[in-house]
């Protein structure tokens, strides 16, 4: 054998042994991914794909409640209730026009109170101890909140309605349990919640933008806004998204506030689409219709958020 093809073979054969090796490391970073998602993917398999496959056939029934000893089908009746049972529909229209209200509210303080704040640490730095108040609140409990947010607007003793009286800014104590207390100080509440979560998102996309464009557009003069529609702002687009599809699922999901706000008994205004199909599945014991018209409310929900992740792809920078 000539040097030659000895060197052609060591070649062949540290070439075979280098594929080998990122074969094997492939592989075990497939492993450690898997072994990082896997107890939420069996968590969400457990506690949301099979109980979903098994409510399947309740949807065509008329089944009462998970002790009701007589179950008949009724075909697509529950599907056809909301536009040919007059009782069914003037429970489902006015939850669905509250909760696009609080959606559309909501999604305002999603920039009101996250992209402000994310600005904020972007520019004068990230600060760990105010990054922790900031998330304080989403550790706390949605029913805690919602107690909170009662007793801040109490109208005889609430601190916040004291405060505002003493300013000036109000006449009357605010009711939170009128329709304008409701509309707009739940949005405020869930808001707040949730802002330093939103802040997260937002600083993620800031923290990404490559700092030499930031740079350049200082050298060039920039004002602020116009860094921020013109830098900032586009390359935060899947940001925006990301953000945009975690409030929208986030609002038709709210629920343990509006139980703390009196949504169950006392406070009509606070009846969003969660608490009619709770209303309807544990109160009233039309468990069917209420999953039935659950799904018919989560069918476009998926969609819009396919939609949007799909976008996002797209427009990464």
């Amino acid at each position: 054998m000539t040097s030659t093809e000895r060197t052609s073979d060591r070649i062949t054969s540290a070439s075979g042994a280098h594929h080998t090796r990122h074969r094997d490391l492939r592989r075990i970073r497939i492993m450690q991914d898997w072994a990082f998602i896997s107890p939420q993917l069996f968590l969400f398999v457990l506690l949301t794909l099979v109980p979903f496959v098994f409510a399947v056939p309740i949807l065509f029934t008329d089944m009462a409640n998970f002790n009701d000893p007589s179950v008949n089908s009724v075909g697509f009746a529950n599907f056809t209730a909301i536009f040919t049972n007059p009782s069914v529909a003037a429970d489902y229209f006015p939850a669905l026009k509250r909760t696009l209200i609080f959606v559309a509210l909501n999604y305002t303080t999603v920039y009101i109170f996250g992209l402000s704040l994310a600005l904020l640490m972007f520019e004068f730095g990230v600060r760990r101890g105010f990054f922790t108040i900031i998330y304080m609140p989403l550790m706390l409990s949605g029913l805690a909140v919602g107690y909170l947010a009662v007793m801040l607007f109490s109208q005889q003793t609430g601190s916040m309605n004291l405060l505002l009286l003493d300013l000036g800014i109000i006449k009357e104590p605010i009711d939170i349990f009128s329709a304008n207390g409701t509309r707009w100080i739940l949005p405020l509440m869930v808001g707040w919640r949730y802002a330093g979560f939103n802040m997260a998102i937002f600083l993620v996309g800031l923290l990404a933008i490559p700092l030499d464009t930031i740079e350049a557009s200082i050298i060039d003069g920039a004002t602020y806004w116009q860094r921020l529609t013109r830098v900032y702002f586009p390359q935060m687009w899947p940001s925006f998204i990301i953000a945009t599809t975690m409030a929208l699922i986030g609002a038709f999901s709210v629920f343990d506030e509006l139980v703390a706000m009196g949504a169950l008994y006392v406070n009509p205004e606070a009846k969003l689409l969660s608490v009619l199909f709770f209303t309807y599945g544990f109160q009233i014991d039309r468990l069917a219709l209420g999953m039935t018209l659950a799904i018919i409310t989560s069918v476009p929900l998926i969609f819009v958020g396919t939609l949007l992740l799909r976008l996002q792809r797209k427009l990464q920078y």
